[in-house]
């Protein structure tokens, strides 16, 4: 069980005003037991190794809320184009085929850009995860993953539905509790009642919640008004989905009464402002949302519709995406980071994560503070917002185990990763 000592600027996320200028961590094992100034820690307290990171803020590891890992392989793939037939005509077709291994090694380099910018959790949807799962526990990260099913083809619902059954039996809690699994119905579009019904059903034996796209598009709503006359999230509460842990990717669109049904739920919203700017899929009401106490984490979607997993990208897409629509108050710097860390954590279910606080785990990013983009140093969290990037992220923790000393990763080979899957990539698109 390795003590560390971490001597660094420090912004706990335990509120607006904690920030340790000169300040001090300290870890044991996969937790946190002191936060504080510098020297401050218990005198019993005698470290194995201390990193100093002076010149660096270290912050809670980012989670990103909804995102489809093995995506990567489709990156610069298909852009430029509408939502459906961006799925129909190139993602779709692209996805069939993709073997197991392909899903793996996309997985693979998902995560190397994600702990390169600092993501310590992910929630992903998508096929194969057990290859998925795979490259997570290889790589130290932390994830909540879910099959994606589609339930218009009755035994190929069924057969994903074993799969994601599958998945619970075999990865749930694994990695020491760094894996978590949810079951992940695609849309209410490409998903009939009764199947989602079903999969309710199955999910709820298990304790285990929903992953699913709500409300993205003017498209969706149309479809879902001429098929049911309602909207989605009302006929979804009308399935009875609702309940239990819920996370709902998108919501762009929603009215009072449907954000009052979130909130009678307690639906988590994963919030893909990028995506939904990429794809023109529109603004989510995401002020509006936490005004009402709707729990709102962040995600930057795959790599298909982003085109990047930089998760300060996505922070500062999300409070300009909101400011443009609404006042130059809304989403401020330090709300935001609150949804890429506190919040994340929320809708996730991890307990113990999106902080730096004694009982906590150990899941904490420095990010290098000496660059000419972090002068004058008015406000960190304006910075951390407005001017980092992923790449300035220098150190990676999870579960007290260093995944990125000095940009450095220690868990993957990233060369060999990003060679197969170029090779891997460029095969399937020759094949569509």
């Amino acid at each position: 069980m390795t003590k560390y000592l971490i001597k660094a600027m420090i912004l706990p996320m335990t509120g607006p005003e904690d920030f340790f200028e000169q300040g001090e961590i300290a870890i044991e094992g996969d937790r946190i037991v002191w936060v504080g100034e510098r020297g401050s820690h218990p005198v019993d307290f005698k470290p194995d190794r201390v990193l100093d990171l002076q010149n660096d803020v270290v912050m809670p590891g980012l989670i990103n809320t909804h995102t489809h890992a093995a995506m990567t392989l489709l990156r610069g793939y298909a852009d430029d184009m509408p939502l459906m037939p961006w799925l129909e005509k190139k993602v779709w077709p692209f996805e069939a085929r993709m073997t197991p291994e392909d899903m793996y090694w996309g997985s693979l380099l998902a995560l190397c850009e994600m702990i390169r910018s600092g993501t310590t959790t992910m929630v992903d949807m998508y096929m194969y995860e057990d290859e998925t799962a795979q490259a997570v526990l290889e790589a130290g990260t932390r994830a909540v993953l879910s099959r994606g099913m589609v339930g218009f083809d009755l035994q190929a619902a069924e057969k994903a539905l074993q799969e994601n059954i599958d998945l619970f039996n075999n990865y749930q809690g694994a990695g020491e509790g760094r894996l978590q699994i949810m079951f992940g119905p695609h849309a209410p579009y490409t998903c009939p009642g009764e199947f989602l019904q079903t999969v309710k059903q199955e999910a709820d034996k298990l304790q285990a919640g929903i992953h699913i796209h709500v409300a993205e598009t003017k498209a969706e709503l149309a479809t879902i008004r001429e098929r049911y006359g309602t909207t989605p999230v009302r006929w979804l509460e009308e399935q009875g989905l609702f309940g239990g842990r819920i996370i709902a990717a998108h919501s762009v669109y929603l009215d009072d009464e449907e954000l009052a049904i979130y909130k009678k739920y307690e639906v988590g919203v994963a919030h893909n402002a990028e995506s939904n700017m990429k794809l023109n899929s529109g603004t989510a009401p995401i002020v509006k949302m936490l005004k009402m106490g709707i729990p709102v984490g962040l995600g930057t979607d795959g790599a298909c519709s982003n085109n990047d997993l930089d998760m300060f990208g996505e922070m500062r897409s999300a409070s300009l995406q909101q400011k443009l629509v609404g006042s130059p108050e809304d989403l401020p710097a330090y709300e935001v980071l609150e949804l890429a860390t506190n919040g994340g954590a929320k809708i996730t279910g991890f307990k113990d994560i999106g902080k730096l606080a004694p009982g906590y785990k150990a899941d904490l990013i420095s990010l290098n503070f000496k660059q000419a983009h972090f002068y004058p140093r008015f406000s960190i969290p304006s910075h951390l917002v407005y001017c980092a990037r992923g790449s300035d992220v220098r150190t990676v923790m999870v579960d007290g185990k260093i995944l990125m000393e000095n940009y450095h990763l220690t868990t993957l080979d990233e060369e060999q990763i990003c060679a197969e899957v170029e090779k891997r990539a460029k095969r399937i698109a020759l094949e569509v």
